[in-house]
């Protein structure tokens, strides 16, 4: 993380903004720490803010034809490679607003590329200074029970678990 730095002072009512670049130095599953020191009235005072950043944040979607998805869908077939989840909807099955929260996550949405047209699949890899960690999605939805399956394969099963985690809060 790079921050610059803050003049000693700052009077009554003034604002500071601080523009703060993050890098991934790998992957991770709670959201980073920000400590805030400063004096108040002489007294020193101690923040600490959550970060609102997640592993997704570091994405870079992947397009691929549907032939090399499946393909290396399979050759993520390791137990601890895959993350998956079975959950009712908790916000509509609206397939635009899905179609759009999916995109929100980062990866590319992959058209035309299940044999079923109502599921959806996304591919990207996240990027870290230490690897690439290739992720692979999909999201089945079941209209009439309301539900989802979604599933998750990565060549490493925490960024698979935290993602899959992640996104079945999403819908």
């Amino acid at each position: 993380m790079q921050t610059k730095p803050v003049e000693p002072l700052v009077e009554g009512g003034a604002q500071v903004q601080q523009v703060i670049n993050i890098e991934c130095l790998a992957d991770f599953c709670e959201a980073p720490l920000l400590n805030i020191k400063f004096r108040y009235g002489g007294a020193l005072q101690n923040i600490t803010l959550k970060l609102p950043v997640t592993i997704n944040k570091f994405f870079q979607p992947t397009e691929m034809p549907s032939q090399d998805f499946f393909q290396r869908w399979k050759q993520l077939n390791l137990p601890q490679q895959e993350a998956q989840k079975i959950f009712k909807a908790g916000h509509g099955m609206d397939r635009e607003l899905l179609k759009a929260k999916l995109m929100g996550l980062g990866c590319a949405l992959l058209e035309n590329v299940d044999p079923n047209p109502e599921n959806f699949v996304c591919a990207g890899v996240i990027q870290t200074k230490a690897q690439q960690v290739g992720c692979l999605l999909r999201l089945e939805p079941n209209a009439q029970a309301q539900m989802f399956r979604l599933t998750l394969r990565s060549s490493k099963d925490s960024v698979s678990k935290r993602l899959c985690e992640l996104l079945a809060e999403q819908f």
